[in-house]
């Protein structure tokens, strides 16, 4: 038990540090630093990045194409930094749930550190790309994707290391679930599909091109292309910094994005209401929390619209999202292990009943 315990805190600590390489990514791309270094890994050819005249004046001479700009080395450089070591605690959590099972041993998860190890190596050459294609959308998008996965992989991995705490076997026996599990599951769906708009919305730089709400250059239904706004055949090549789309391609991701957060606003609500009348202060708990994240995620985006995309809101905005992904993964683990743990009740039953049969026709 103290083992699974350690496991634990430091998949707890890995995955805090998940989420600062999130907000990181965000930061960086909303000051428009995906290309503040213009190779990779290093900044200009160095570890860290040019800072002293003199080291400016080398790093110019090497890159005389991409002039130094020092608010946008260190944001980039900083994200490197702190994605590595993610990559070096995740490699960590792998060796330990290695060497900390055996054959005879199963109890703790070994798959899903190997995976995240292969998970975390993908992101690194996604992040190359982002730098070497000059932030392509598609690239941008799919490296956005990968933090939240990586996040969200981590915290299962934390929620199965601490499974014992997670349900109880009074829950089991109070409701049918099973609906509410392909509900959970559509919700957890629906925000990763809404994270990927948000993704696609940043990568061109979509998030102002409707600066009213709710409607949008004064109409509800305004001119849009979206045949262009989601064309992922976009020519790999040209610098992607500030984006290359039209107006109407702009307004169709942003109008996309808005039909999303409406969608996860009534999914989440639905499943929070259903968990809600389960009774159990478990689900109770999970709806509350997924309801105060999603009203929360909201304001932040409605702010994001009307004030212009302030950097501090824009930011946080990222961070609510990853939240609400994380309440979603909880959700349908709670579910899903209460069903693993009522079969296993199921069976424990069985076994227990047979011998007494046994016994009794024996006697008779």
């Amino acid at each position: 038990m103290n083992h699974w315990n350690l496991q634990a805190r430091l998949t707890l600590a890995a995955c805090l540090l998940a989420f600062v390489v999130v907000a990181l990514g965000a930061f960086t791309r909303l000051v428009d630093a995906g290309l503040g270094c213009p190779d990779w890994p290093g900044c200009y050819g160095q570890l860290l990045w040019p800072n002293s005249e003199t080291e400016i004046q080398t790093a110019e001479q090497l890159f005389p194409d991409a002039p130094v700009d020092t608010d946008k080395t260190w944001p980039e450089m900083v994200h490197r930094y702190f994605a590595g070591t993610l990559g070096l605690a995740v490699l960590g959590l792998a060796v330990l749930a290695v060497r900390g099972s055996t054959k005879d041993d199963q109890s703790g998860p070994r798959k899903l550190p190997i995976f995240l190890v292969g998970l975390v190596i993908v992101q690194a050459l996604f992040g190359m790309w982002t730098v070497t294609l000059k932030l392509w959308p598609q690239v941008v998008t799919l490296h956005l994707l990968g933090g939240f996965s990586t996040l969200a992989l981590l915290w299962l991995l934390f929620l199965r290391y601490r499974r014992n705490s997670i349900a109880t076997a009074d829950e089991n026996r109070t409701v049918n679930l099973a609906g509410l599990r392909r509900l959970a599951i559509v919700g957890l769906i629906v925000v990763v599909v809404q994270i990927a708009l948000g993704g696609w919305t940043s990568s061109n730089y979509a998030a102002l091109a409707c600066i009213d709400f709710p409607t949008c250059h004064g109409e509800l239904l305004p001119e849009a292309d979206f045949a262009q706004g989601f064309n992922i055949t976009q020519s790999v090549g040209p610098n992607y910094l500030g984006g290359l789309m039209d107006n109407d391609a702009r307004t169709a991701i942003h109008l996309s994005h808005r039909l999303g957060a409406l969608v996860v606003c009534v999914i989440s609500l639905l499943l929070a209401a259903l968990l809600w009348r389960t009774g159990t202060r478990a689900k109770k708990s999970l709806a509350l929390v997924l309801v105060a994240v999603l009203v929360l995620q909201v304001v932040l985006g409605i702010t994001n619209i009307l004030a212009a995309l302030p950097l501090a809101v824009a930011v946080i905005h990222n961070g609510v999202g990853a939240v609400l992904l994380l309440v979603m993964v909880t959700i349908n683990y709670h579910l899903q292990s209460q069903r693993v743990e009522s079969r296993s009740i199921v069976e424990n039953n069985n076994n227990y009943q047979k011998p007494t049969t046994s016994v009794s026709a024996e006697l008779s």
